[in-house]
């Protein structure tokens, strides 16, 4: 009966997610079309309403660690889930993602993913793809922020292993940028899939910079080794063996 009741405020916590997210992105439209600052107070407002949300209706708080980066800087972060992504943009002042293109036709999330910034990118095949990523990324550049990146490509469940991709290598070394990696464990109370929200203590932590300079392969080594340790011992602090998934 309890997991029935957690259940039920879960689908209706899920429910005002995206309710709220059409109401308000509506209702602020205008704001969106006359102003980048506004659009971002707009996405930084609903990142919030959702935080307040979760915390009442499912019992799940969020605490980010680590020192968000303000200047210009790539972040390359560890994606479990949509909670996640909030998480990062209201901690960043300036945040701007690589999205997938086609994301960029989706109602309400694909205009004001273009107004504070995102960067739309197509799949093909991989050559063609990382190539374009950088030319996309480079006419992105004019507008300044922290360009975040997910380096393995999607969302990624706790405990499933999956690669992390060169495009972000590449982009660390054609930006010349300092990355910093992010780590999570939101996963483990927001799943990828699926209605049910735990309760408990979602965390984002930034970890120290990696300094433009590195070669390919140890920057690849590096960022992965980090993230993966980071991000494992934030799910066993949640009750999560990562191990043993």
């Amino acid at each position: 009966m309890a997991y029935a009741w957690r259940w039920l405020r879960s689908f209706v916590f899920m429910f005002l997610v995206y309710a709220v997210m059409g109401i308000m992105g509506v209702l602020f439209f205008p704001v969106a079309l006359v102003s980048r600052d506004g659009t971002r107070r707009v996405c930084r407002a609903y990142c919030r309403v959702v935080m307040l949300l979760a915390r009442v209706m499912v019992g799940l708080r969020n605490e980010v660690r680590g020192t968000p980066p303000a200047g210009e800087v790539m972040v390359a972060a560890k994606h479990q889930s949509f909670f996640d992504i909030l998480m990062i943009f209201n901690a960043l002042p300036t945040a701007k993602f690589i999205m997938k293109r086609e994301l960029l036709f989706t109602p309400i999330i694909g205009q004001y993913a273009y107004r504070i910034g995102c960067v739309p990118v197509n799949r093909g095949k991989r050559g063609q793809a990382i190539q374009k990523m950088v030319e996309d990324v480079e006419r992105g550049s004019a507008q300044a922020g922290q360009l975040v990146i997910y380096p393995q490509g999607t969302r990624v469940a706790p405990g499933v292993d999956a690669p992390y991709k060169v495009g972000t290598a590449v982009l660390y070394g054609q930006l010349k940028q300092d990355c910093v990696p992010v780590a999570t464990n939101v996963g483990v109370f927001w799943p990828r899939s699926g209605i049910y929200r735990k309760p408990g203590l979602a965390v984002v932590e930034f970890l120290p910079v990696i300094e433009q300079g590195l070669g390919r392969n140890e920057y690849m080594a590096r960022l992965e080794s980090e993230v993966e340790a980071a991000s494992d011992a934030l799910m066993r602090e949640a009750g999560f063996d990562p191990k043993a998934a």
